[in-house]
């Protein structure tokens, strides 16, 4: 959010996205900080001709936090329609950190177990359809503003110069460098940006002299900085989560880098496992006025409804929303790795053996000449100890070496090196993505979109105790059709709304219905400290609402329960009844609206893989 030399925060203009809420992300810059630290991260590419910012519309991030250490998870994300091959990304630290390679299914896990989801149940007031009818049918969807990368492949390491602790280029000392999946990374210390920036140029960690200004701030500010870029030979489909280990119990989303290379109103979300629920620290928490929502289209305007909540003026740009908090049982762990997996089968492997190997360990599928990689990380390693001879097609290849064993590379091939790689690219960070998820109980979900004029807090974060859960899953609006009278729709604890078309969902006070229901400020202990409830105005708008198309209405009647019959076959004079029975009108649309939910499901899985 800019801020004004008066202090007061002009307006910010955004551009709101709607229609389908299964979005491409793009490549992500990121990094974390302990305690009352700051740090953010950015993103170039080498376009050929000049270095220039990777186009960046997402970004997503899992810490696991204890006691005192932070461990931040990275996805990586990219836009598959970027032109450039390689791309270098400089994150700006506090201490440094651990850096290995992190799971791209615990994302995917992760993400896919609390999306959020907003569905509706339509009750129909039995009015005699020739017996005894019930009347209820419901639909159910489900809505994210963000969609899932896949990363595919891991790269080969390559050289750098320099040592370790050695001066380089005056100013900027190299601390460590080292090759981790598909990325070299070296951790510098540097005097001056331009020292920073020689050296980037030099060792090919392309840059963008925009970025100088910023990371002047953070050399100012005693920072170090750990620069990676993809190896020589890797591309884009390469790319994998990182993880960077760190002392600390604050997690920090670092945004300030961010912002040379962010798209408007970016998605940023940040997942926390833990002991407890977590909470921004310096932005608000916003809770989300469900009358905005669009429940009949399964909240299709999410993103919107977000975007503009937290823009409102308390909030002042600078929120987050929780789109789920509770058990952390909800993450899958048994994708996340498998028995079949190891590492030691590969030692005694050839090149012309080892593909069989792969697939006897379910990490690779061939049938005919059309071959899949069952991890994300075994095309870098077959590419590197196993590459495809010049003019023969990779699927051919890969489906039968042995059919080419004359064109093999057998000197690139190491059975120890390969074994070792496949440790600790694959079989490790999946091991350790289960032991996190089992070790710690409580998972959070926050979410924000942020434009670059906002990017200037790093949003920190805090655990809480006492908040009551969110849980996803519950999100159900009710629309009544009685024979007679008003047909309404409620949502949460509103009162019942007016509808003055079947299935179109009513558009309240455009102009003076607020976004948010409640924009609060999180605490360590206690209950937040409200700064903005909205409820009785949303009411008071219902209401007005009501009166103008009808007037008042009279609570709906609740659904009929079975009924036994009772001896002389009467249950009250109704006589005897049988459970409930959907009109079958109301039947019919059960069944469209679980379609939709498959449908927008599978598109979320599509999506995310």
């Amino acid at each position: 959010m800019v801020t004004a030399a008066n202090g007061k925060t002009p307006p910010v203009k955004r551009l709101i996205t709607t229609g389908s809420l299964t979005l491409t992300v793009a490549a992500l810059a990121w990094l974390a900080a302990p305690a009352e630290a700051e740090a953010c991260g950015g993103m170039f590419c080498d376009n050929q001709q000049q270095p220039m910012p990777v186009d960046q519309t997402g970004e997503v991030i899992l810490f696991r936090v204890t006691a005192d250490e932070v461990e931040a998870h990275i996805q990586i994300q990219y836009d598959p329609n970027t032109e450039a091959s390689r791309f270098a990304w400089i994150v700006p630290v506090t201490a440094q950190p651990e850096i290995t390679v992190g799971s791209e299914q615990l994302f995917l896990n992760a993400q896919n177990a609390t999306v959020p989801a907003y569905g509706f149940q339509t009750n129909f007031e039995p009015c005699g359809y020739g017996g005894d009818y019930g009347g209820d049918y419901g639909g159910g969807g489900c809505s994210d503003s963000g969609g899932y990368g896949n990363a595919t492949g891991a790269g080969s390491s390559a050289g750098m110069q320099g040592s370790d602790g050695d001066p380089m280029m005056g100013g900027t000392t190299v601390l460590a460098q080292d090759s981790v999946g598909a990325f070299d990374y070296a951790i510098l210390e540097s005097q001056t940006v331009d020292d920073l920036m020689i050296w980037l140029a030099d060792n090919e960690y392309y840059q963008d002299p925009v970025a100088a200004p910023i990371l002047d701030e953070y050399i100012q500010e005693g920072h170090l900085f750990v620069a990676f870029r993809l190896t020589q030979g890797s591309g884009l489909g390469e790319i994998h989560p990182i993880v960077l280990t760190y002392p600390g119990n604050e997690p920090c989303v670092p945004i300030r880098l961010t912002r040379i290379a962010a798209q408007q109103d970016m998605d940023i979300r940040a997942f926390f496992l833990g002991d407890d629920r977590f909470a921004p620290t310096n932005y608000q928490h916003v809770v989300l006025n469900p009358v905005k929502l669009d429940w009949f289209q399964f909240a299709v305007n999410y993103k919107e409804v977000v975007t503009l909540a937290i823009d409102e003026p308390e909030a002042g740009g600078h929120a987050f929303v929780t789109e789920y908090a509770g058990s952390s049982a909800v993450v899958p762990t048994d994708t996340l790795v498998n028995p079949a997996w190891d590492a030691a089968d590969f030692l005694s492997t050839t090149p012309l053996t080892v593909v069989d190997m792969l697939a006897s360990q379910a990490l690779y599928e061939c049938q005919g000449d059309t071959c899949e990689a069952l991890h994300p990380l075994v095309p870098g390693l077959l590419a590197k100890y196993v590459p495809v001879p010049d003019g023969v097609d990779a699927g051919s290849f890969y489906s039968c070496v042995m059919c080419f064993q004359d064109l093999v590379d057998m000197n690139a091939w190491d059975a120890v090196s390969f074994s070792t790689d496949l440790q600790e690219r694959v079989i490790a960070p999946a091991q350790h993505a289960v032991d996190i998820v089992t070790a710690h109980p409580y998972l959070t979900r926050l979410y924000t979109t942020l434009s670059p004029a906002e990017m200037t807090i790093d949003p920190v974060f805090h655990v809480t105790s006492g908040l009551d859960a969110v849980d996803r899953t519950n999100q159900i609006a009710i629309n009544n059709q009685p024979c007679s009278g008003a047909a309404t729709v409620e949502v949460a604890e509103f009162p019942a709304m007016r509808l003055t078309n079947f299935q179109t969902w009513p558009d309240i006070a455009p102009d003076e219905m607020p976004w948010s229901q409640r924009i609060e400020q999180v605490l360590p202990l206690g209950s937040p400290q409200v700064l903005v409830d909205n409820k009785p105005v949303i009411e008071q708008l219902i209401e007005t609402w009501n009166e103008a198309n009808g007037g008042k209405i009279a609570s709906p009647p609740a659904p009929r329960a079975a009924q036994a019959c009772d001896d002389d076959g009467g249950a009250g004079g109704c006589g005897c009844t049988q459970d409930e029975r959907p009109w079958p009108g109301a039947l019919a649309w059960l069944s469209l609206g679980g379609l939709l939910l498959l449908r927008r499901r599978r598109d979320a899985a599509r999506s995310s893989g």
